[in-house]
């Protein structure tokens, strides 16, 4: 198991971990600060390129943005998610998992549990490939979203699940949008890490996106908290320059040679 892994789960004993996405080399140098993990997800369909969901995204797509993030990440532990339709089998999931491995030097990847699809966690376990799971609302695999858990049947059949997961060899589960009860179950009876998304104070950690919590998306659901108006800040930079262009006054002589 990755060293870095090993930190990670002793450290939720005393602190919660604190975990982003990124999708670029800039970002990524400003989180490496600060995270203890960083993300290269998938929502960099909806995020970067407009995409109505992130089932479209890419395998070579995303392990571009991933080669520009592993330069920036020096100290995290930086995951990869294995875009939709990439990881259907063991054998396509082996296949790609290496791929992106191999081209990123990254800790570790990430898939999202479709309840079925433990045994390919195994397969990658087995060649000792990291794995993070995903559990509760996945974009991937549910076209409609809604909240997990709020049942006594659901929080029983998700603490199974994620039962499983651990028992399967995954280092970690992302709960996302999960009843606050069912997550801190989880938490509780579960040995590895919980990464929050929508899911409550209970869990080991929690993560967001980046764009949404700058407020660059314009995607702000209740679990989100913006911590800065970055979209404001960039809009005002354009509009001055714009008119310092159109009014001849850029570039001065201090900025030309």
């Amino acid at each position: 198991m990755n060293k870095k892994i090993k930190i990670l789960q002793s450290k939720i004993k005393k602190n919660k971990l604190v975990c982003l996405t990124s999708y670029s080399y800039s970002i990524s140098k400003i989180l490496d600060n600060y995270c203890d993990i960083i993300l290269v997800g998938d929502s960099l369909a909806n995020v970067l390129y407009g995409m109505k969901n992130i089932r479209k995204i890419t395998l070579d797509t995303i392990i571009n943005h991933a080669k520009s993030v592993r330069a920036g990440v020096k100290k995290a532990l930086m995951v990869v998610d294995m875009p939709a339709n990439t990881y259907r089998n063991p054998k396509t999931a082996l296949k790609n998992a290496k791929k992106i491995i191999k081209a990123t030097n990254c800790d570790a990847i990430k898939i999202e549990s479709n309840w079925k699809n433990n045994n390919i966690i195994k397969v990658l376990i087995k060649s000792k490939i990291n794995v993070m799971s995903h559990i509760g609302y996945t974009p991937q695999f549910n076209k409609r979203f809604k909240v997990f858990g709020k049942t006594h049947s659901e929080q029983t059949k998700l603490l199974r699940l994620a039962k499983e997961i651990e028992k399967s060899g995954a280092f970690s589960i992302v709960l996302e949008c999960i009843n606050s009860s069912a997550a801190k179950k989880i938490t509780e009876t579960t040995k590895i890490p919980t990464i929050g998304i929508g899911s409550s104070k209970y869990c080991n950690g929690q993560i967001l996106v980046t764009d949404d919590i700058i407020g660059m998306s314009g995607f702000y659901p209740k679990f989100i908290k913006k911590y800065a108006n970055t979209s404001k800040i960039v809009k005002k930079a354009v509009y001055e320059f714009s008119k310092e262009v159109k009014n001849n006054k850029f570039p001065k002589r201090k900025n030309s040679f």
